[in-house]
């Protein structure tokens, strides 16, 4: 049972992240290889509120794609919905600058066991690092 429900609040904070992501994927429907930034809590599901992309080091322009997920296999595309695309430019590692992140607010409830899973239209070289912050109901 959800920790309170009017206002509904989150009971934990939830933050998530996953591997490096380098790989092409030029599936638009979430089939093939993707990334699991972030997976619902398996009883009262999560509430969402930002997903952020930070460049591991130098990589070339390229486009990240976020899908939702029913918890369900994503060989299969009806499991998935493309939620949206942000365009991620080209960076360079440096010792004395900042490399770019960027930051998607997301602001949803996931139910039960939904994941978010993320793809990137262009293979490239240091890779994104995707993470999520969200809460457990």
């Amino acid at each position: 049972m959800p920790a309170s429900t009017t206002p509904i609040f989150s009971r934990r904070g939830d933050i998530q992240w996953a591997t490096t992501v380098t790989a092409v994927n030029a599936a638009m429907d979430g089939t093939g290889t993707v990334v699991t930034a972030f997976t619902a809590d398996a009883t009262e599901g999560s509430y969402v509120t930002a997903l952020r992309l930070k460049a591991a080091g130098t990589n070339v322009a390229t486009v990240a794609r976020i899908f939702l997920n029913n918890g369900a296999t994503n060989a299969t595309a009806a499991n998935n919905a493309l939620y949206d695309e942000i365009t991620l430019a080209a960076t360079t590692a440096s010792a004395v600058a900042a490399v770019t992140a960027y930051t998607l607010p997301l602001g949803f409830a996931l139910p039960a066991g939904y994941r978010i899973n993320v793809t990137l239209g262009t293979a490239v070289a240091a890779g994104w690092i995707p993470s999520v912050i969200g809460g457990d109901y």
